[in-house]
């Protein structure tokens, strides 16, 4: 499923929009945002959004509003939405380019917009959310943003203001980011979290240690604490 934050304050359009997203596919749901404080709203909620469509002006008649550029900005200072696709919906061309340059975004739609033109930009980012390559995610280390392969990490720990990811070729310090925040970046179905402090990859499992409640990890000495509150739901895994 993925989720697209819609914002435009022209209800017809709004309307259309939404119609056009929901008619392409059962995989999409939309969150419609009439306004920049709803936006926000919206934005705050644990819901994970996959694609941003996003009207540049939000003021009517009033060409020199950019609420929807603004609203870009507070997206992208998002750590988790470093990368996620941004669409542009405007009537002016100057706009396109700024926010092309400032906020590095994935496509624009030009007003009046049609139905073959909104799902195929639709279409594309379906697609590469399919895309079979090996998952990854993306951190943020000494101001610069990382892309880190799924199947390189063997397991993530909690530490002070931060997370250390435990990799095949090494240890990374990642500051400004807990462990619950990591957990909605990683593949559910690829990461288990045993205790409070830690998130082990499965596939790097050795074996699961009950008596002792600790997980033996393949090719390294490190094993991995599991926590009391942890212990039963291991216990079911291991038992499958």
């Amino acid at each position: 499923m993925v989720h697209v934050l819609l914002l435009e304050d022209d209800q017809n359009s709004r309307e259309a929009l939404e119609k056009m997203l929901i008619d392409y596919s059962e995989e999409i749901r939309v969150h419609t945002a009439s306004s920049y404080p709803e936006a926000k709203n919206l934005l705050k909620s644990d819901i994970r959004y996959g694609l941003f469509l996003l009207d540049v002006n939000l003021g009517g008649e009033n060409r020199e509003d950019i609420g929807g550029i603004l609203f870009a900005r507070e997206v992208r200072e998002q750590f988790r939405y470093t990368f996620t696709p941004i669409v542009m919906v405007t009537a002016i061309g100057a706009m396109e380019m700024q926010a092309y340059r400032e906020l590095h975004c994935y496509q624009y739609i030009m007003k009046p917009f049609c139905q073959e033109q909104v799902q195929e930009v639709v279409r594309k980012v379906l697609d590469k959310e399919k895309q079979e390559d090996p998952p990854v995610i993306h951190v943020k280390k000494d101001g610069v943003n990382y892309q880190v392969k799924c199947d390189n990490i063997r397991y993530i720990e909690a530490i002070p203001r931060g997370i250390r990811i435990h990799m095949k070729n090494g240890d990374w310090d990642i500051p400004y980011i807990s462990l619950k925040q990591i957990l909605t970046k990683i593949p559910e179905d690829m990461f288990l979290q045993c205790h409070r402090m830690f998130v082990v990859n499965r596939r790097e499992v050795e074996y699961f240690d009950m008596v002792n409640r600790v997980i033996k990890l393949k090719d390294c000495t490190d094993v991995v604490e599991i926590g009391v509150t942890y212990k039963s739901e291991i216990g079911r895994i291991v038992s499958d």
